[in-house]
């Protein structure tokens, strides 16, 4: 017999992975006893399977192995003893399918895992989505807010009003932009200290030595242009501090900058 060209039929392949039918089986098994060379290749193969399986283990993650565990002492599996046909040389075969067994447990956790991770990173990438989106709408409106303070800035029709800090906040600046035809008002904060939250700045119209509430603001959005209340006449305005939600006439002990207008009653 050419046992050579035996070997090369794939007979061992099929017979170590219990493959082959009963009486492949047994005329393999007869060979074996009779070919040396037949069971060194058959070893090889073996042997080689396990190396594979060694090879390409995956590691799963920290605490698969108690978790496994776990589910096991929960739930027991059944145990069903099999008739093996195959008694000689099978030994190995049986410890390559309980290793085979355990890979697939831990690839199919490891699945599981991986799967999870996924959905992780997925939901990551939607906070930081939604971040971005925000970052871009926030930057949409500086950008719009700065058009906006460059259109009133160059308007011909605005007044200009420089308003300088008093003896009580000699720091204190801002700018009005005042068009006394169409009433607009609009104040650029350049220097104003941030207030306590139960405290706003208000801004008033001096007309006739009478104050006239312009609305109130607060100190956060340095050298940004804000809308105020419309007035037609005005000799001065003034800013002072107030309490949450303005006061009807200013407190003059906490008035933080003054501008005159020059406008001839």
């Amino acid at each position: 017999m050419n046992i050579q060209a035996y070997i090369e039929s794939g007979i061992i392949e099929t017979y170590v992975l219990g493959l082959a039918s009963p009486s492949e089986s047994a005329e393999f098994e007869q060979l074996c006893a009779q070919y040396p060379e037949l069971v060194a290749a058959r070893r090889r193969f073996e042997e080689g399977l396990e190396k594979h399986a060694s090879t390409h283990a995956v590691q799963p993650p920290v605490g698969v192995k108690v978790k496994i565990l776990e589910a096991i002492a929960l739930n027991p599996p059944k145990i069903v003893t099999m008739q093996n046909e195959n008694k000689k040389g099978s030994s190995g075969f049986t410890s390559l399918l309980a290793a085979a067994c355990v890979l697939l447990v831990v690839g199919l956790v490891w699945m599981v895992y991986q799967s999870r991770e996924t959905k992780a990173q997925n939901a990551e990438l939607q906070r930081t989505n939604v971040a971005l989106n925000e970052r871009l709408n926030s930057t949409d409106s500086v950008l719009k807010q700065i058009i906006a303070e460059t259109s009133v800035v160059k308007d011909p029709n605005n007044i200009v009003v420089n308003m300088v800090g008093t003896k009580a906040a000699p720091q204190s600046s801002a700018n009005v932009y005042w068009d006394s035809t169409s009433t607009n008002v609009y104040l650029v904060v350049k220097n104003m200290p941030v207030l306590p939250n139960d405290q706003q700045y208000q801004l008033w119209a001096l007309i006739d030595g009478k104050p006239k509430d312009l609305g109130v603001f607060d100190a956060t959005k340095n050298k940004m242009i804000l809308k105020m209340k419309n007035t037609q006449k005005a000799q001065a305005f003034a800013i002072t501090i107030e309490k949450q939600g303005g006061s009807p006439s200013p407190t003059l002990q906490k008035m933080q900058s003054m501008g005159k207008t020059l406008q001839t009653q």
